[in-house]
C-alpha cells in the first residue's frame, strides 16, 4: 500500500531530510586521504545527535542480511557499490567513496546517498560520478504528477547505459515515509508511460548505482552487507528522497 503524504507531513519529512543533507555535508567536508570510515560514521553520528534526529540504519535489519546494521553510514569505497560497513580503513589518495545517509525526525525518515573522490581523482572516477548525478537530476525532473514511475526509472537507466556502464542487478530506489522503505519500489531501469501512475503526496527515494565495468552483477563481501563488484571496478551511487507535488518535484533531502 502507497501512502500519500499531506502537505504538512511533506513538511515535516523536509525536516528529516535536513539533518540528512547535513549529515552528508559534513562527512564530505571531513573525508580526506588519512581518514578513517569509522571517524566519518562518527561525524555523521554527531550530526544526527545533535539535531535531536534518529538514525534510520543503524541496528537495521533486512530479511537478507545475516545481522543488524551497526552503523549510521553506509561507507563503500571503490569497488564497493553499496551497504559498507564502516571500519578502520584509513582512505588513500584516489579513493572513490560513496556514503548513504538515513535519519528520522518526528517519525519520519529522509535517505539520500553522495559520491566523490578523495584527493588526486582520476578522470574516469570524475565521470562515473558526474553520469550518476545527472542520472539522479534527470530522474528527478520526471517526477511529475500524471506521470508513469517507468519515466523515472527510464531517466536513470538510458544515462547509465548511455555512458556505457552497469546497473546494479536487483537494487534501485524505494518508497520513504514512516518507515525508511516503503512502496514502491523504483527500478533504475523501466519503460516510460508505463508503470504506477506518479500521484501528488507519493513520496519516492531515487538512487542511481553505475557500475563503470558495465557489468550489471555483484557478490556480497563476509559480512552480509558489502556489496562488491564482480570484476573489481569502481562504482558511484547517489540519492535524493522526493515527493510528487502538484507544483512539480520536492527535493526533501537538498
Amino acid at each position: 500500500m502507497i501512502e500519500l503524504k499531506s502537505a504538512a507531513e511533506l513538511d515535516a519529512m523536509r525536516e528529516a531530510g535536513k539533518v540528512v543533507s547535513a549529515a552528508l555535508a559534513a562527512v564530505r567536508a571531513h573525508a580526506a586521504v588519512g581518514v578513517s570510515l569509522l571517524e566519518l560514521d562518527d561525524v555523521a553520528a554527531s550530526v544526527i545527535a545533535a539535531a535531536g534526529a534518529g538514525s534510520s540504519f543503524q541496528h537495521y535489519h533486512p530479511r537478507f542480511a545475516p545481522s543488524p546494521f551497526p552503523a549510521v553510514i553506509c561507507s563503500s569505497v571503490n569497488d564497493v557499490i553499496v551497504h559498507g560497513i564502516p571500519d578502520g580503513y584509513l582512505l588513500a589518495d584516489g579513493d572513490l567513496v560513496s556514503i548513504d545517509c538515513g535519519a528520522h525526525v518526528d517519525g519520519w525518515h529522509g535517505d539520500s546517498a553522495i559520491s566523490f573522490v578523495v584527493g588526486a581523482a582520476a578522470p574516469e572516477d570524475l565521470e562515473l560520478v558526474a553520469v550518476t548525478e545527472r542520472a539522479l537530476d534527470a530522474a528527478i525532473e520526471r517526477c511529475q504528477a500524471g506521470g508513469r514511475l517507468g519515466d523515472v526509472s527510464h531517466a536513470v537507466g538510458v544515462i547509465g547505459r548511455g555512458a556505457g556502464y552497469g546497473i546494479l542487478h536487483g537494487f534501485g530506489g524505494h518508497g520513504v515515509g514512516r518507515a525508511m522503505h516503503e512502496a514502491p519500489s523504483v527500478a533504475n531501469e523501466g519503460t516510460p508511460g508505463q508503470g504506477l501512475l506518479l500521484a501528488p503526496g507519493m513520496v519516492i527515494a531515487i538512487e542511481p548505482m553505475f557500475i563503470a565495468g558495465g557489468v550489471d552483477t555483484h557478490y556480497a563481501a563476509a559480512d552480509g552487507w558489502s556489496l562488491h563488484t564482480t570484476d573489481g571496478s569502481r562504482a558511484a551511487h547517489t540519492e535524493h528522497t522526493v515527493a510528487i507535488t502538484e507544483d512539480g518535484p520536492r527535493v526533501l533531502t537538498a
